[in-house]
């Protein structure tokens, strides 16, 4: 089975001349009222950084569209029928050119944060936050850094820290074993939460070579960093 795909080049919103990039974005939605209210408060308050390019009202279009149109960042509802949000996003991570999902939900994700974490998504937008909130976190997905609120950050951690086989915490230990001495501190920097700024000062470096060390220790792992936060919670290095 093909891995999910590291997310994409932390400066992917910089055209090449150096100038800001239009973000794409596609919208998920059973619901054409949700898809088109999710356009417009996008288009309308993100001063052209962030532009809805297509909506799709299930999966398989949601998927097909993305082969064709290589969105930056789709934003998935969960509950569809057919085939579901979990299993969209696990075939959009697995693309050539895999695009970054953040969940669309206007429920808790409770019951299905972890099975979307380990699908491929970056992070939840909530149908009722603010829209300069959901701008922030679209823009903040394409820079590489994990999108979920504190509800959901603290039960991912509490879910993880679970009981473990020890197998699976050993698995998780020798995988981070593989990254050089930078790439493993700045891992587990941001396993804690802390922002690409908050770890450059930590570790006295740019935070331009801290994206590189977290964007080389995805491509030695095969995973985006939200995965690679869910390993070193696996690999419970406190004991």
């Amino acid at each position: 089975m093909k891995q999910d795909q590291p997310g994409r080049d932390p400066h992917m919103d910089v055209d090449e001349n150096g100038g800001k990039r239009t973000i794409a974005v596609s919208v998920v939605d059973d619901d054409p009222m949700i898809c088109q209210t999710m356009q417009v408060i996008i288009d309308d308050y993100s001063q052209g950084r962030v532009k809805v390019v297509s909506t799709a009202l299930n999966a398989a279009d949601a998927v097909e569209q993305a082969k064709q149109e290589k969105p930056d960042v789709v934003l998935m509802d969960l509950a569809m029928p057919g085939c579901d949000g979990i299993e969209a996003t696990r075939l959009l991570r697995r693309l050539d050119q895999p695009p970054h999902v953040l969940v669309l939900t206007s429920l808790s994700p409770s019951q299905t944060i972890e099975k979307a974490v380990e699908a491929g998504a970056e992070g939840f937008i909530s149908k009722t936050d603010p829209p300069k909130e959901i701008i922030q976190r679209i823009i903040g997905a394409c820079h590489g850094e994990p999108q979920f609120n504190a509800a959901s950050t603290r039960q991912l951690i509490h879910r993880l820290s679970g009981s473990q086989p020890m197998t699976r915490r050993d698995e998780a230990r020798a995988l981070l074993d593989t990254l050089s001495e930078r790439e493993r501190q700045a891992a587990l920097l941001a396993a804690r939460g802390m922002t690409n700024q908050e770890i450059a000062d930590h570790m006295y470096i740019s935070e331009r070579t801290v994206k590189a060390h977290l964007s080389s220790a995805c491509e030695t792992l095969s995973m985006g960093r939200v995965q690679l936060a869910r390993l070193v919670e696996r690999a419970d290095l406190d004991n």
